[in-house]
């Protein structure tokens, strides 16, 4: 609605708002003036001599103020559509943002499922400034297609110093980021490449702040596609 057709309607609806006072001031000068009952009842007579009714002023006094009412009822009617604000012509609708890829369960863990076993160790030779944390990986089958996941969680002073696995490195993309106050190495085998049957590791390693670190927060998870029926199966577990 335009602010010119809102004026128009606000002039409209202030011109008929009835004065109230007014009028009450007009009904009591009528009634107060001598010799009006005597024209009232003259008045109330035809030329037949049969009598017309006539209302007394109090009921006149109570009709205006009825008619007063529904004038005024009306006015603010009017008001209330000039002022009621506009609908948003073009609502932007939110979409769902996308979820992210939420951590791989470990919660009992589950070391085996299918052709696939797996653990999760902290290597004997990690010492007071720097650690490495291997996932064995047994197959009982061939693999064509294999991620594994490594998650280190920031305890003080951890940062990356490199990773490995027992397979050729030619075979894998590796890739190495910070995430949700994790480090995080992901091997992913590439396509056409195969993993035969037996024990494979892979290995992340970090340097960590002084004295011993505590592994009960890191955690690992294997997905793979087994066999020639192409048949999935994940596993992971813990280091605690």
């Amino acid at each position: 609605m335009t602010e010119e057709l809102r004026g128009l309607l606000r002039e409209s609806a202030e011109g008929h708002l009835p004065d109230r006072a007014r009028m009450l001031a007009r009904v009591e000068r009528g009634t107060a003036r001598p010799g009006t009952a005597g024209r009232s009842r003259d008045r109330g007579r035809t030329r037949t001599g049969t009598r017309i009714r006539t209302l007394s002023w109090p009921r006149i006094v109570f009709a205006t103020l009825a008619t007063a009412g529904t004038l005024t009822a009306s006015a603010l009617t009017v008001v209330t559509v000039v002022h009621a604000p506009d609908p948003p012509r073009n609502p932007t609708a939110t979409a769902p943002s996308a979820a992210g890829r939420t951590a791989p369960p470990t919660e009992g863990g589950r070391a085996e499922d299918g052709p696939l076993w797996a653990d999760g160790s902290v290597d004997p030779h990690s010492n007071a400034y720097w650690a490495q944390s291997n996932v064995t990986l047994k197959a009982r089958e061939p693999l064509s297609a294999l991620v594994v996941e490594l998650r280190i969680a920031l305890t003080e002073g951890v940062k990356d110093t490199g990773g490995w696995r027992t397979r050729p490195a030619a075979d894998f993309d590796l890739s190495t980021r910070e995430e949700g106050g994790f480090l995080v190495y992901r091997w992913t085998l590439k396509p056409g490449r195969t993993v035969p049957p037996g024990e494979h590791v892979f290995a992340g390693q970090y340097d960590h702040a002084t004295g011993g670190r505590d592994a009960t927060d890191d955690t690992y998870r294997i997905d793979a596609t087994a066999g020639a029926a192409g048949s999935g199966a994940a596993v992971w577990g813990g280091f605690a």
